[in-house]
């Protein structure tokens, strides 16, 4: 599978002020991720992962090392339009993104500042406002919708733009659990139905349940890359670096020590909802 995102060695410094001494964000990551695939970053805060977000559209430039989209440069000038075409970026506060007063002229503010025709931005705002399930909400003030609704619709406009990979920095951190599903939902429907490449970064470890691929990011480094459950298996490592794990797995190891021989890897709730009913089952008989 070819690669969508590569970076090598990548380093970043936030420079210093006058009273300040530059901080190194990114110390050295080098990692792949193919085109398709859905991949979540982890980290607490200051771990280096919205750092690490915003080098995949050139918001940042590498202080060394280098990140490559779709095999383009990205401290490259002339190829920057194109990185930014290839790789769309969702930020955490939906208001911060939101710049008209009529939701379908919201979404159809990118392409048309990339000079698409009249006709085929009509064709795009249409379908992208489906594929967020907010069609019904076309012509509705964007500040009265709910935070969900006003992400989604954020989405829809990174999605008119056509991108190959969206990577989303923090996007549900401000919403509430059904706001949070919402935007969720219509993730993992883009990635399947249109086969986009998605980097989600979160601190929300059970939004992970679905990736193809975990990243775990500490002060500034690449520390853990596997599945989901390889990944929160090494669940002492996770909490030694201030992560927590998914709920699912954190119940089967408070079950475990317990007494009950369960796994303790199942990341799912439905996996761990199976394997606890086959473990009364079996007690029972």
């Amino acid at each position: 599978m070819a690669d969508m995102i590569r970076t090598e060695d990548l380093t970043f410094t936030y420079p210093g002020g006058e009273d300040t001494e530059p901080t190194l964000a990114l110390g050295g990551v080098t990692l792949t991720i193919e085109r398709g695939s859905f991949v979540v970053v982890l980290g607490h805060n200051g771990s280096g992962k919205s750092t690490l977000a915003k080098t995949f559209n050139a918001v940042l430039l590498p202080s060394g090392g280098a990140v490559w989209v779709d095999g383009m440069d990205t401290k490259d000038e002339a190829l920057l339009l194109e990185v930014r075409r290839r790789v769309g970026m969702v930020f955490q506060n939906p208001d911060n993104q939101i710049v008209a007063n009529v939701v379908e002229e919201d979404v159809a503010f990118a392409p048309e500042n990339l000079g698409v025709a009249t006709e085929e931005i009509r064709r795009r705002v249409d379908a992208a406002l489906g594929d967020v399930g907010m069609e019904e909400f076309m012509l509705h003030a964007p500040h009265l919708l709910s935070g969900g609704q006003k992400q989604r619709v954020a989405i829809a406009g990174v999605i008119a733009m056509e991108p190959e990979c969206i990577v989303l920095d923090e996007a549900t951190a401000m919403l509430d659990p059904i706001g949070r599903r919402e935007v969720l939902e219509a993730i993992e429907r883009l990635h399947r139905e249109k086969n986009i490449t998605v980097v989600l970064i979160t601190h929300h470890m059970n939004e992970a349940e679905h990736a193809d691929r975990v990243l775990v990011m500490n002060d500034g480094k690449l520390v853990m890359d596997g599945t989901p459950r390889a990944v929160f298996a090494r669940a002492e490592e996770l909490m030694a670096i201030g992560l927590a794990v998914p709920d699912t797995v954190a119940l089967l190891r408070a079950l475990r020590a317990g007494g009950m021989d369960v796994p303790a890897d199942a990341v799912t709730v439905d996996e761990c909802a199976d394997i606890i009913c086959r473990e009364f089952a079996e007690r029972g008989r």
